[in-house]
């Protein structure tokens, strides 16, 4: 999956590690509608969980993940890491 063409970039969250992550990101939650985020890990390892029934994906330093407006999703997370998330708008 990946961003749409006319996807302008917004603003990128602080780093977070497995301390500091937001209880929410924990949580089933999703982007609004008209935007986009790109999960960037930094170092570690977390899992991506859409929650539609699909499998978890795990993550590892320096993967990405792209995640639509709309779609609930959380992450999991067993051991040390940092990620940030991109914030992305779409102007059509």
């Amino acid at each position: 999956m990946s961003l749409p063409a006319d996807a302008e970039y917004v603003r990128t969250t602080p780093t977070f590690t497995e301390a500091s992550v937001p209880a929410g990101l924990l949580a089933e939650h999703l982007v609004a509608a008209g935007n986009w985020a790109v999960l960037l890990v930094e170092t570690g390892a977390l899992s991506f969980v859409f929650d539609d029934g699909s499998e978890a994906v795990s993550l590892l330093a320096g993967d990405r993940q792209v995640i639509p407006p709309g779609r609930y999703h959380h992450l999991v997370i067993d051991e040390p890491v940092s990620f940030s998330i991109e914030f992305y708008r779409a102007t059509s």
